[in-house]
């Protein structure tokens, strides 16, 4: 009997010890910010568009401050002072003359 309440109480410790390394899934918010640049003036912002978005609930960010941001590395640091890590760019440049179109997504953790 000495015996199984020791095994028990071992098997018991063991199973809550393994519980605690078990991994958890990081949950985050994700943020797409529409930027669109002058094709050939070396990425001068034209233009900055931030849809409206759920991950921006409850946020210390509007989209009215960014929205009047100017330049790229100007929002880069903006997102940053406010815990927003880069994730991703994607641009889509249909012409020349045309204005370049790039999608930067953001993530924060829950």
């Amino acid at each position: 009997m000495k015996k199984f309440t020791t095994f028990f109480i071992t098997a018991l410790f063991l199973f809550f010890a393994a519980e605690g390394y078990s991994q958890e899934i990081t949950k985050y918010n994700f943020l797409e910010i529409i930027v669109v640049q002058k094709a050939n003036n070396r990425g001068k912002v034209k233009r900055i568009k931030v849809e409206e978005q759920t991950s921006l609930i409850g946020q210390n960010i509007s989209i009215d401050e960014i929205e009047d941001i100017d330049e790229t590395s100007t929002l880069l640091n903006y997102m940053n002072a406010h815990d927003w890590e880069f994730l991703d760019r994607q641009s889509v440049v249909s012409d020349d003359n045309d204005p370049v179109w790039m999608s930067y997504i953001f993530r924060k953790k829950r």
